[in-house]
C-alpha cells in the first residue's frame, strides 16, 4: 500500500503535491513535518521507487513534476470538497496493484471501515464487471476506484445509488474533461457510442434486519488507453476518455458530486438527479433486447419507455406486456 495517512512518506508527498512543479527545500520539509533530512532523503527515494517524478535541485530541494499522476490520497485532497467529504486523507487508500478495488473494500467493510473509505488501485489483475464478467484494468490507464458506503436504509434503495453514481461520474467528467457523456441503464457510462465506464455497486448485508450493513461502490474509468491494446471482445464496445490531466482530480470530483447527491438521498420523495439520470440515458425511447439469463442468447424484443425514481427500466415487449426491469441479473442491448 502506497502513501498511509500519517507516515513520513505520506507527509513528504502531500507538501510536493501543495506545491507540484515548485521546488520544496529539504530544510523546509524536514522542519515542516519535524524529521531530520536524513529521513526526507529516504522518503525521497521510497517515494521515487513507487514511481513518482522528483526531481532533486541543488541549492533549490525538491520538485514533484507537474505531470505526475499516480494515484494517491495527497493527490486527491486538494480537490476534494471538505464540506461533503469530511474524512480528509485516513480514509483513502491507494495500491501499486489489487486483484479488484471492490474485494478489498468489501474486506475493510467486513474489518469495521467507516463510511467515506476510499480504495484506490493503479492496476487490478481480476477488476469486477456486472454479472460476472471482469473489467480491463491496465496499469497507469484508468481509475480503478472502490467507495464505502454505511447507509441507513434497506435493499429496496440499491438501484438508486447506481444511478446516483452515474450522474454523479457524468457530471464529474464533465468537469474534468468538458465532454457530454451517456448512461446505459443501468451503469455504464457512454462517450461517442462507445463505453468509458462501468459502475459495480456491491451490498454487505444484514441477514436477521434485512438491512444494508455496507455499500460498495465500484468505479472503472478508461483513461487514454490505446484501444488496440483492449482485449478483442470488447474492442468494438469499449472506449476512453482522453484529455483527463489528472486522475486524482476525477476521482475527487467523483466523490464530491456523490457526496452532494447522498446528503439528502435518504429523505429525497423526488429525487432531482433522476431527471439528469433520464436526460443522459441511451436507451429510453429506444428498441432495446432483454436478456432475462445471460448464460443464452435468448432474449425479448422491447422498447424502453421510462425510468422510474427507483432507478428501474419500464419496457413494454412486442407483445404488449408491460414490466419495469430492476433486478441486477438482467442485461439489456440496444438493437
Amino acid at each position: 500500500m502506497q502513501n498511509s495517512a500519517g507516515s513520513t512518506k505520506g507527509k513528504v508527498l502531500k507538501i510536493l503535491e501543495e506545491n507540484r512543479g515548485q521546488s520544496v527545500s529539504g530544510e523546509k520539509l524536514a522542519n515542516d513535518i519535524g524529521i531530520s533530512r536524513a529521513a526526507i532523503w529516504k522518503a525521497i527515494v521510497s517515494l521515487r521507487n513507487a514511481g513518482y517524478p522528483i526531481v532533486a535541485s541543488t541549492n533549490k530541494g525538491y520538485i514533484l513534476s507537474e505531470d505526475s499522476d499516480l494515484l494517491s490520497a495527497q493527490g486527491m485532497l486538494p480537490f476534494l470538497d471538505e464540506r461533503v467529504y469530511p474524512y480528509g486523507e485516513k480514509n483513502i487508500f491507494a495500491y501499486k496493484i489489487l486483484e479488484s478495488t471492490n474485494e478489498t473494500a468489501k474486506q475493510k467493510a467486513f474489518e469495521g471501515a467507516e463510511a467515506g473509505t476510499i480504495i484506490l488501485a493503479e492496476e487490478q489483475s481480476k477488476g469486477k464487471g456486472r454479472l460476472g464478467r471482469t473489467f480491463f484494468s491496465p496499469a497507469g490507464k484508468g481509475l480503478y476506484m472502490s467507495f464505502i458506503l454505511r447507509p441507513d436504509f434497506d435493499t429496496t434503495k440499491a438501484l438508486r445509488v447506481t444511478a446516483a453514481t452515474a450522474v454523479s461520474v457524468c457530471r464529474a467528467i464533465k468537469k474534468v474533461c468538458d465532454i457530454e457523456t451517456q448512461i446505459k441503464w443501468v451503469n455504464d457510462i457512454f462517450y461517442d457510442g462507445r463505453k468509458v465506464c462501468g459502475i459495480l455497486t456491491e451490498a454487505i448485508t444484514n441477514l436477521e434486519t434485512g438491512q444494508i450493513d455496507a455499500i460498495i461502490i465500484g468505479i472503472g474509468v478508461n483513461c487514454d488507453v490505446d484501444l488496440t491494446e483492449m482485449p478483442e471482445e470488447i474492442r468494438e464496445t469499449a472506449g476512453s476518455l482522453s484529455g483527463v490531466s489528472s486522475r486524482n482530480r476525477l476521482a475527487a470530483e467523483i466523490i464530491n458530486e456523490l457526496m452532494n447527491i447522498l446528503q439528502n438521498f435518504d429523505s429525497e420523495e423526488y429525487p432531482e438527479y433522476m431527471d439528469e439520470y433520464r436526460r443522459r440515458s441511451l436507451v429510453l425511447r429506444k428498441d432495446i433486447r432483454v436478456y432475462k439469463d445471460i448464460s443464452t442468447d435468448d432474449f425479448i424484443d422491447a422498447k424502453a419507455v421510462d425510468i422510474s425514481n427507483d432507478g428501474g427500466l419500464s419496457v413494454i415487449y412486442s407483445d404488449g406486456r408491460k414490466e419495469t426491469l430492476t433486478t441486477g441479473e438482467i442485461s439489456i442491448r440496444l438493437k
